[in-house]
């Protein structure tokens, strides 16, 4: 299995820690929030993150949720981690454009900006603007290219895994909640992107990598409508 406890327990090895207060000590957090990492209650916040980023050679997307490659390219690069290098070329170009025969083209929502903290949405037509993704990369990860969606994020909630105007992949088909992923979420009539947890009572945990200005939310199942599973993001600096 890949839980977090199961990343975690590999990188305490890697380190030679042994105790859940040696790796609280490591990541500059208490032993509690360490046990509630390891019963699966609550994932990793952005101090954790940044504090695992710099300290060892993991990848900050990895750690977080188990996708992407384990290790950073570069062990002395930020720890800010992109996965965009195994589906797509972040360039953005409209109709007329010829594609190779490896690629497809999905909507790039431009003037569509998922909340990635509190910010309200506003619908806006298709501009025309696509990406261009590798289209096996896609299908090997089990997604039909037609159910893709980029869009951009907006708010610093999810820093330091992506932060605000990263652009993001969304699979529209993945609308059954697994702990501990990423999805785009209608809420209310606000689009974010959030980090879910399903609890007893038909209830579900809305969980934020930066998690110290953006606390934990519980709400009734029927609150939000599951748009799609965020599968990729694309920082450019």
């Amino acid at each position: 299995m890949n839980t977090l406890k199961d990343r975690l327990e590999e990188l305490m090895a890697e380190h030679g820690l042994t105790t859940q207060q040696q790796l609280a000590d490591f990541a500059g957090v208490s032993k509690g929030l360490v046990g509630q990492w390891f019963n699966g209650s609550t994932g990793l916040g952005a101090k954790p993150l940044l504090a695992f980023g710099k300290k060892t050679r993991f990848s900050t997307q990895w750690l977080a949720d188990g996708t992407g490659e384990k290790y950073q390219a570069d062990s002395t690069s930020k720890p800010i981690e992109s996965n965009a290098t195994a589906f797509a070329v972040v360039e953005t170009w409209q109709d007329g454009t010829p594609l190779n025969d490896a690629e497809c083209e999905v909507p790039f929502l431009k003037e569509v900006r998922l909340a990635a903290g509190s910010g309200s949405f506003e619908a806006a037509d298709f501009n025309g603007y696509k990406l261009r993704f590798h289209e096996s990369s896609l299908r090997r990860k089990g997604i039909n290219p037609k159910d893709v969606v980029c869009v951009s994020a907006d708010g610093n909630s999810m820093e330091p895994v992506f932060p605000d105007g990263a652009t993001l992949g969304v699979d529209t088909s993945q609308k059954h909640i697994k702990d501990g992923k990423i999805y785009a979420i209608n809420h209310d009539g606000w689009l974010r992107t959030k980090i879910l947890y399903r609890l007893p009572g038909n209830r579900i945990r809305i969980h934020s990598y930066n998690e110290d200005e953006h606390p934990d939310e519980e709400v009734d199942a029927s609150d939000i409508q599951v748009i799609g599973r965020v599968f990729w993001w694309s920082v450019l600096d």
